[in-house]
Parts: C-alpha cells; sequence; structure tokens
C-alpha cells in the first residue's frame, strides 16, 4: 500500500442525523470556516477576521455558550448571530465519580449516539482521557471497547466539546477580569478513549487545533497524546498537521502474536509501524513515542518478549508504559501477576528505557484502560443475558 493511500475502513460509518434547518454550530469550525460561515450569515467580510477573534475568545478561552453575554459585540450583532448560530457541545447523560477521584462521564451526541470521557485527577496534573468514534473498528481482543461496533466518526466539534464539557464540571472557566490562576485542573488530553483517532483523521486534527490554540483553551502540543494501534501511512500526517505526541498500543513482540491482539497488524505489521515511528521525533522534534504495553498472563508477558521488545524499539526514543490488564465481564484474558509485571519492567529498565506500571484507576466505575463502553451497550447486554436465564429469549 502507497504511503498515501486513502484509509479504507472495514465498516460503514453512518452519517449523523441533524434536524434540517437548524442553526449552525460554531464549536468545531477552525478559523477558516469559522471566518467563512459569518461572511455568508451577514458579517461584512472586511470585520470578519476580527470577529472571529471576538468569538473564538468568548467560546474558548471564557467558556460562554450565550451570545448575548459576549459584551464587546454591538446588542443587534448579537441578535443576528443568536438568530443563525449556536454554541453546542455534547450533553452529559451521567457522570460517575470512583474512590480515587476519577470521573467518568457518559455523553450524548448527535443522532441519540453516546461515548465515554474519563477525567483523571493526579498530582500535579489532571488528564482528559477523549473519544473519537462511537464504538470502535479494531476489534482488539483484550479490549473491552473494541467489543463494541463502530457506530460513526466524532465530529470535531464532538471531540473538543468533551473537552469544554470537563471545564465546565471542574467549574475551570476563567472569568473576565479576574487574576488569572494558572494551576490547570485539566492540563493534558489523550486521545486514548473509544476509537482510533487516525481512522477520523481530520476531526482529530480539527478538534486539537482548537485546544493547542494560544487565544482559547491554550494546551500545549506536549500536553497532548495520541494514542494510535498503528495506523501507519497516517503517523507521518500526525507529526506534520497535528505535531502532538504520539502513544502506540503494541502489545506484542511477534506479528504472531500481534495479529490476534491488534487485529490491524494484518494490515501494517511490527517492521511497516517501526519504521513509521523511526521518523516520528525526528518530524515533530518532539519527545519520546511511548509504547503501550497491556500485560496479559501467559501471551505477552515472558523474559523473552520484554528482551524482544527492547530489541525492536532499539533506535527509537521510547518509553514503556506497561498496563496491568483490566479485566472485564467476559474477558478471554487474565492479568499478569505482579511479580511478572515487574521483572518484564526491570529488563526494559535495565536496557535504559523508562518502564513505569501505569496504576489502574477507575476501576470500579469500569473507566480504567479498555474498559469504555457506553452504558447503553452495557444495558442492552445485561438485558440479554437476564432474559435468557429466564428462559425468555428464543
Amino acid at each position: 500500500m502507497s504511503a498515501n493511500a486513502p484509509i479504507t475502513q472495514d465498516v460503514l460509518t453512518l452519517p449523523r442525523k441533524l434536524p434540517e434547518g437548524g442553526k449552525i454550530n460554531l464549536v468545531g469550525l477552525t478559523r477558516e470556516q469559522m471566518r467563512a460561515v459569518l461572511i455568508e450569515n451577514g458579517t461584512p467580510e472586511k470585520q470578519a477576521k476580527m470577529r472571529v477573534g471576538q468569538i473564538w475568545q468568548w467560546i474558548y478561552q471564557w467558556g460562554k455558550r450565550d451570545f448575548a453575554e459576549m459584551t464587546n459585540l454591538a446588542k443587534a450583532y448579537r441578535a443576528q448571530l443568536a438568530e443563525r448560530f449556536e454554541i453546542a457541545i455534547p450533553e452529559v447523560v451521567s457522570k460517575q465519580v470512583s474512590n480515587d477521584g476519577t470521573r467518568k462521564y457518559l455523553v450524548r451526541i448527535a443522532g441519540g449516539h453516546e461515548v465515554e470521557v474519563v477525567y483523571i485527577p493526579e498530582e500535579g496534573r489532571g488528564t482528559l482521557c477523549i473519544s473519537s468514534q462511537v464504538g470502535c473498528t479494531l476489534t482488539c481482543s483484550f479490549c473491552h471497547t473494541g467489543t463494541q461496533k463502530l457506530v460513526r466518526n466524532l465530529t470535531a466539534a464532538e471531540i473538543v466539546g468533551q473537552v469544554m464539557m470537563a471545564r465546565d464540571d471542574l467549574e475551570e472557566w476563567p472569568v473576565p477580569g479576574e487574576p488569572k490562576d494558572e494551576t490547570r485542573l485539566l492540563s493534558n488530553i489523550v486521545l486514548m478513549g473509544m476509537g482510533e483517532p487516525l481512522y477520523n483523521f481530520d476531526n482529530v486534527r480539527d478538534a486539537m487545533k482548537i485546544a493547542m490554540d494560544p487565544e482559547g483553551i491554550s494546551l500545549s502540543r506536549r500536553r497532548i497524546t495520541l494514542s494510535t494501534s498503528g495506523v501507519v501511512p497516517e503517523i507521518a500526517r500526525t507529526a506534520e498537521e497535528i505535531g502532538c505526541l504520539l502513544a502506540v498500543s503494541f502489545h506484542a513482540t511477534t506479528d504472531e502474536v500481534r495479529n490476534k491482539l491488534v487485529p490491524i497488524n494484518k494490515r501494517w505489521n511490527i517492521e511497516a509501524l517501526l519504521n513509521a515511528l523511526r521518523d516520528y521525533p525526528r518530524l515533530t522534534n518532539s519527545e519520546r513515542i511511548t509504547f503501550e504495553y497491556v500485560m496479559l498472563k501467559d501471551v505477552n508477558d515472558s523474559d523473552e518478549d520484554a528482551h524482544r521488545l527492547v530489541e525492536l524499539i532499539k533506535g527509537i526514543p521510547a518509553k514503556v508504559n506497561l498496563i496491568p490488564f483490566n479485566e472485564w465481564p467476559g474477558a478471554p484474558y487474565k492479568r499478569s501477576s505482579n511479580n511478572r509485571i515487574h521483572a518484564f519492567a526491570n529488563i526494559i529498565y535495565q536496557a535504559g528505557y523508562a518502564s513505569p506500571i501505569r496504576t489502574p484507576r477507575g476501576e470500579d466505575i469500569l473507566a480504567a484502560c479498555g474498559q469504555l463502553k457506553s452504558a447503553t451497550e452495557r444495558a442492552r447486554k445485561n438485558r440479554k443475558q437476564i432474559e435468557a436465564e429466564a428462559g425468555l429469549s428464543s
């Protein structure tokens, strides 16, 4: 497959069903797109760039959703905006808070679909794990999210809207005129929720550009990590067009095992993936690539695997994140023992790579890595199980 070949998905992405003749949502538009829709809807061309700057600041710096509050715009212009446009973000259906402070949100998007978003508070930082698709194309066998079929890609508005929703919940929008508070409750974004971000490249790129824009949410590119299972042709584009940090769901040291755990490996194998990654730090002038490695008992956790992993990543500035497997109902794997995980980590550490073992967070609310799945899907499955047990299903 040539490097420029389009990425084809294995599953049809259903179109969004939006009400006909509804207002235009300004969230998720790039500055150029916002300028164009403002002009189309009556803003004089000479004023458009300035208006974009003003509206952008109200939406993304101050978190305002009501045009009436945009006090540096003329009253008549505010009324004109309110008639044609809206500032809409995903709706929170439910919020669960774990014993460890992790927050898991179920949010509803256009068409009634739902995705999960997780906020993880840590010492000195707060990380928001956001979703890029409803469901997932990839069917990775250890991942609960992967057991839910892909429904559709999220729009740029729905992706950056998750960040805005979390800032609402954390009450983190600054107040105009008050001293700036430099401590950020939401300081980092990881694209590690539901979906494969690189199968939804354009929307993910536009949303992250908005999150990085200095006149709004203003997160540096080094505070955004995109996690991919290895969509090789899009890795160079990620460097050029987004420039964020990269994490790779690696999880195995042979093609035979990775084909089972991460089926995308059948399309782009370990060698092809590593070749693409070798170029990435140079392209973005960025820090290390993170290799995500879920620890599965008797599958990928031997000393031999650890030594092979060290050989494979040789020459790539890297760290290896070891993830104790988060078990979920019906999971076909077991978590490696603590002793095994520590022995594996030690081999990688001795070879000169950081090998932190991730502390599972939010397990009591199924918010941990690989456990995300919309509650409606879970409930549906549970009802079927209940019916079967009661002898009601055919």
